[in-house]
């Protein structure tokens, strides 16, 4: 008898996804062409990022500017800020608006999307605080229902992805056992993310999500194409961080591109490496850019510009 051919995985998913888009819409449908198991990223096409700014990285102005300081910086002055520098997107984090966690007035949203629309900037994504790997049900809803709340600002900012947290690995319990509480809470948010029309992405930044595993293991339990990664470079703390990323890519619906590994306290990033990976992986969409502010040691208005232009150059040496 002859040997049965095997196909290997890659080419046993091209071979159905080609097979796929012969048959009706309805039936490819049926067929799980877009399952949450399958990668986010584009596989037929080149990759295309755009340039994005993560607020962060002018926290202690924005902040400032919250509390009614001299030298503070607005949420609508960053964005002018942005058109200065080029960048396609600006990722204007929840925290920096007047009221958070509560949803910001619809005249406040209505006039920062019109500022940004006459800028040309895009509007990338946004984030809130939350913690879901708590044991402390009260705590896990209270930010359900922030993640909500900003699930539709989002929706009206006409940003695309929510970034959220995972939370801190609490003692006294292990990492199932906060993975379970983690995927509850998320399958919720995520449900609220379809009917609004928003992705919610998990970011790891900290807390129990350190490596790829830990993050695929996550999605496998929500098992939903309405949740994908906010790859954090920064963040991977094990001993293969560009594995980490690598492995992350194909469910990567945004980013945050950090100067360092390991939060502030790592080795200077491999940005021509990260961009590579990134170039190489057919992804497609916002890649924003985040410097980590260092209280009293950081000059946004030095760091952000010096940090763009590393980041051009390595993506434009990628060969």
């Amino acid at each position: 008898m002859p040997k049965k051919s095997v196909m290997n995985p890659r080419e046993n998913r091209r071979a159905f996804l080609e097979h796929a888009m012969l048959l009706p819409i309805g039936v490819a449908a049926v067929a799980g062409v877009a399952t949450a198991s399958e990668p986010m990223v584009c596989q037929r096409n080149p990759s295309r990022i755009k340039l994005s700014l993560n607020a962060w990285s002018f926290s202690e102005p924005l902040y400032a500017h919250l509390a009614g300081k001299n030298g503070g910086m607005s949420l609508f002055e960053l964005l002018e800020y942005c058109a200065e520098l080029e960048f396609d997107a600006l990722d204007p984090t929840g925290y920096f608006f007047p009221g958070y966690p509560d949803r910001p007035d619809r005249k406040f949203i209505n006039e920062f999307k019109r500022r940004a629309f006459q800028l040309g900037i895009e509007i990338s994504g946004t984030g809130v605080r939350n913690d879901f790997a708590t044991s402390d049900k009260a705590v896990r809803e209270e930010g359900i229902q922030v993640v909500k709340q900003w699930t539709e600002v989002a929706a009206e900012m006409g940003a695309p992805v929510l970034r959220v947290f995972a939370g801190p690995q609490p003692k006294d319990y292990t990492w199932d056992e906060a993975a379970s509480w983690l995927a509850d809470s998320l399958a919720e948010c995520v449900e609220y993310g379809e009917q609004n029309g928003v992705v919610i992405g998990l970011q790891n930044h900290g807390g129990m999500l350190t490596n790829a595993e830990q993050m695929l293991k996550i999605l496998e339990r929500v098992d939903s194409p309405w949740l994908g990664l906010i790859v954090d470079t920064g963040w991977f703390t094990g001993a293969d961080p560009y594995g980490d990323i690598e492995r992350t890519i194909p469910h990567a619906v945004n980013w945050q591109v950090k100067e360092r590994l390991n939060g502030d306290q790592g080795a200077e990033a491999d940005l021509p490496r990260i961009a590579k990976l990134i170039l190489d992986s057919n992804y497609r969409g916002y890649v924003p850019i985040e410097t980590l502010n260092t209280p009293g040691n950081h000059d946004s208005h030095l760091r952000v510009p010096a940090f763009v232009k590393q980041w051009r150059q390595a993506i434009a040496e990628v060969p």
